[in-house]
């Protein structure tokens, strides 16, 4: 039986929000993303509801060139306040030959530098960013146990678990490239709050938000679960709690991004954009790779979780039921794309994989 028609009603997404304005009129608009008001949101849900394995129609692989790293050096990664909370809360010198003038003056100024380490200048590009060169993720046991999705402390103490199994494998792999890793901050409730970025969820809608105002991953375990307004739950699609885990490692892909500066140049890119449909593509090439990083995570962890043949099958069910529905705002790809790449991340598990930037318009629609 095919699934119902996506639910009509408000978009679940914040509209596009230029960054507040500083007092500076010089500044930066490309600077720190704590300026930003614009929120990363997860997926809505527009299909049927499932309660066990589903193979979902075959979707072919997106096809990416061989990776050849970039070696150019373009900008400074950026340096945002470290969040280390679960909660809300914000929380060269030259080497010269030596002189053999007499000139003790001129000897005494020449440092040598040989055994001094060359800075590290990371890419904060989209297409050849330094994240790219990271690789897989590793193995990381992470079983997760059972929890009952409709009790909020069983599913928000399984949410935080696997958040801790989300830190060993990124701050690895980000770390061994010089990039700066941080763990984000979590605000979880039961039923609905406001964050940094806005409230969580946003009326009518049921998805959780990464703000790098503060990098903190807000969420309303409820609203994930039961759905809201005329919103579809997660719970609809699937009562197994992996689903809503993939859900928030999607949001910390979205920390990923942040933390590897892909994010500020998204954002740049999006402020340059003359027209509207040009921002969209560019949010749902944004979204559709928080997604393939979030598919990478749960592969990551398969073996411990445990992610079986028949969940595996499931997460790619759920995500060919999730994303733009019609009539809603094109800023998170169609369903079919949102599986393209979770499956993507999940059977390639390699950083430069997910580079959606490089990616055919059709995969990202």
């Amino acid at each position: 039986m095919p699934p119902p028609a996506p639910l009509q009603g408000p978009s679940p997404y914040p509209q596009w929000q230029p960054p507040r304005r500083r007092s500076n009129a010089g500044a930066v608009i490309g600077g720190l993303f704590g300026a930003i008001a614009v929120a990363f949101v997860g997926l809505i849900v527009v299909g049927a509801v499932i309660r066990g394995g589903h193979r979902s129609d075959p979707i072919s692989p997106v096809a990416l060139p061989t990776f050849t790293p970039y070696e150019a050096r373009t900008s400074e990664p950026a340096d945002p306040t470290p969040t280390e909370t679960d909660s809300p809360e914000p929380t060269t010198g030259s080497t010269g030959a030596a002189d053999t003038s007499g000139d003790s003056q001129a000897s005494e100024n020449t440092t040598d530098t040989t055994d001094a380490q060359p800075r590290r200048v990371l890419n904060t590009s989209l297409k050849n960013n330094t994240l790219y060169r990271a690789g897989g993720l590793p193995r990381v046991s992470c079983p997760a146990g059972s929890a009952n999705l409709y009790d909020n402390a069983q599913l928000k103490s399984v949410i935080m678990k696997t958040s801790r199994c989300l830190d060993k494998g990124w701050s690895q792999i980000l770390r061994q490239q010089g990039i700066e890793w941080r763990r984000p901050g979590y605000a979880l409730t039961s039923t609905r709050g406001r964050g940094a970025c806005g409230d969580f969820p946003s009326a009518g809608s049921i998805v959780p938000y990464y703000c790098p105002r503060n990098e903190t991953i807000y969420a309303s375990t409820s609203a994930m679960v039961r759905g809201s307004g005329r919103s579809l739950g997660y719970g609809q699609l699937t009562n197994w709690h992996g689903g809503i885990v993939s859900m928030m490692a999607h949001e910390y892909g979205h920390h990923v991004q942040q933390l590897s500066g892909l994010s500020n140049t998204w954002w740049q890119q999006s402020l340059r954009s003359s027209s509207r449909s040009g921002r969209l593509a560019l949010s749902r090439r944004f979204e559709l790779q928080a997604t393939c990083f979030g598919a990478m995570f749960m592969r990551s962890v398969s073996a411990t979780y445990p992610v079986t043949p028949a969940r595996r099958n499931t997460l790619y069910y759920f995500y060919s039921r999730v994303g733009d529905w019609a009539g809603a705002p094109r800023d998170h790809g169609s369903p079919a794309n949102n599986n393209r790449w979770f499956r993507q991340g999940y059977e390639k598990n390699k950083t430069f994989q997910c580079n959606t930037w490089l990616a055919p318009a059709s995969t990202t629609s």
